[in-house]
């Protein structure tokens, strides 16, 4: 395959700027080492001889490092696997070093043979230094796979006049607040200014974390309070909900992990199913206004113990709205989030800065994307209508995959099936190769919201 014009001086110039940077992190691992030496003071025969000598110091480095296969591959393609070479590189520039220093005896010579001492710390310095930028220049790389970017579509922004007036000045409750979705629905909804937002979590850690970031990086100005509790303790939650009496609940806290559901079918019926059940009466019975279910695209026609249980959990929250009451409940389904705790990506990404074989099911499966801040922004906007019923996002086409991985793979900086394998793994129990989220006419009814709808049947 030949190179564009564009690529190959793209190709020169990080070359050129990788062999500047070793030659950046020799000398200053050289002066260093003179420094370590003589306690920060300059050599009887002075600084003069000192830079003269590193002409040959840093070209023996260079040669080295060349002869050692260091050159062969782009900076960004780094791994802990490459470095023996590194270290072996080192040694064998400080064994050159070592023999001129002998051969080489007098002192005239001194401009070309460094002191044994200075060779032996200049190794180990240079050795931290080479190998520390290249781990730097691998993951900043590999940082640099925007998740957005993942999506064949561009990120698309909608319009948040419609949730910002329905949640300004209310009593937010947000149940799994420090979850993927649930931490998106926090700073969104703090976003809009509500009386009062509870940030519902029982992971000490996820919501030390979301409640420290409202409080130092959002800057949050509406009053927060983080509760930790979990929400199967129906006694905790009927006295948070008769203390606080929220007038809205966005309910994200689920089991979402497929395969773990499936291995622990009482746990998901327990957390999915019988606490969105009781969290909904609790809802009634303290007459909350507007009740929103966090669904998932894997409840449509669902063969999976996760779906079941989310599909169980809709028809629960659902079948409240025929009884009297001041309540309003709904649910929301969309596909997987890119970025999530549950999603490929992360898995994919930590498998490429390992360099080891990205793993995927099966060839030809598919899923719906959409990044969490459009999946949430859509949420709230289905929220702040009216229909009790279950709501459908549009998330645009599925997106196979095993291009979703070879996509990441490119982006850090490497050939799929060439420098980073691809393997096929089977699919899991309770998988499918396509998920369902049919926004078809028979199907669903459009809003006048853009890429929301309404559907028809259960």
């Amino acid at each position: 395959m030949t190179r564009s014009k564009e690529a190959w001086v793209l190709f020169l110039a990080t070359r050129v700027a990788g062999l500047v940077a070793d030659v950046l992190v020799l000398a200053a691992a050289y002066w260093a080492a003179f420094l370590l030496r003589f306690d920060f003071q300059p050599p009887r025969w002075g600084w003069g001889v000192v830079v003269r000598s590193f002409a040959t110091v840093g070209a023996v480095h260079l040669a080295a490092l060349l002869v050692c296969g260091c050159y062969r591959q782009a900076w960004r393609r780094f791994s802990t696997r490459d470095l023996p070479r590194y270290f072996l590189a080192t040694a064998l520039a400080a064994a050159v070093l070592t023999g001129l220093r002998f051969l080489m005896s007098v002192e005239t010579f001194s401009h070309v043979r460094p002191p044994y001492s200075i060779t032996l710390i200049t190794f180990a310095l240079a050795s931290l230094g080479l190998v520390g930028w290249r781990i730097v220049w691998s993951w900043l790389a590999l940082s640099r796979v925007r998740v957005d970017a993942l999506l064949e579509r561009g990120v698309r922004h909608m319009d948040a006049t419609a949730a910002v007036a329905f949640l300004r000045g209310k009593t937010v409750m947000v149940t799994g607040a420090g979850g993927s979705i649930g931490s998106e629905l926090v700073r969104q909804v703090a976003a809009a200014g509500p009386k009062l937002l509870l940030l519902v979590e029982r992971g000490e850690n996820a919501l030390y974390e979301i409640d420290r970031e409202l409080r130092t990086v959002i800057r949050a100005t509406c009053p927060t309070k983080p509760l930790m509790v979990d929400i199967n303790d129906v006694e905790r939650m009927a006295d948070i909900f008769n203390f606080y009496r929220p007038e809205i609940v966005l309910h994200a806290a689920a089991y979402k992990h497929v395969p773990m559901v499936e291995l622990n079918p009482r746990e998901g019926e327990r957390n999915n199913t019988v606490a969105t059940q009781n969290l909904a009466a609790l809802a009634k019975r303290f007459r909350v206004a507007r009740f929103v279910l966090i669904s998932t695209d894997k409840a449509v026609n669902p063969v999976s113990v996760m779906g079941q249980t989310k599909r169980a959990a809709e028809r629960a929250v659902l079948a409240l709205n025929e009884a009297d009451g001041g309540t309003s409940f709904c649910a929301v389904r969309f596909g997987n989030v890119l970025g999530s705790s549950g999603s490929v990506v992360p898995l994919f990404r930590e498998q490429i800065a390992r360099r080891v074989p990205v793993t995927v099911t099966h060839p030809d499966m598919k899923r719906y994307f959409m990044t969490v801040e459009e999946a949430v922004g859509l949420v709230l906007q289905a929220a702040s209508r009216s229909e009790k019923a279950i709501y459908t996002l549009d998330m645009g086409e599925p997106v196979r995959i095993v291009d979703l991985a070879e996509q990441m793979i490119r982006q850090a900086g490497y050939r799929p099936y060439v420098d980073i394998p691809i393997v096929f793994t089977g699919i899991r129990p309770g998988e499918k190769l396509f998920e369902e989220l049919d926004i078809s006419e028979k199907s669903a009814y459009k809003t006048d919201m853009a890429r929301i709808y309404v559907t028809n049947g259960c």
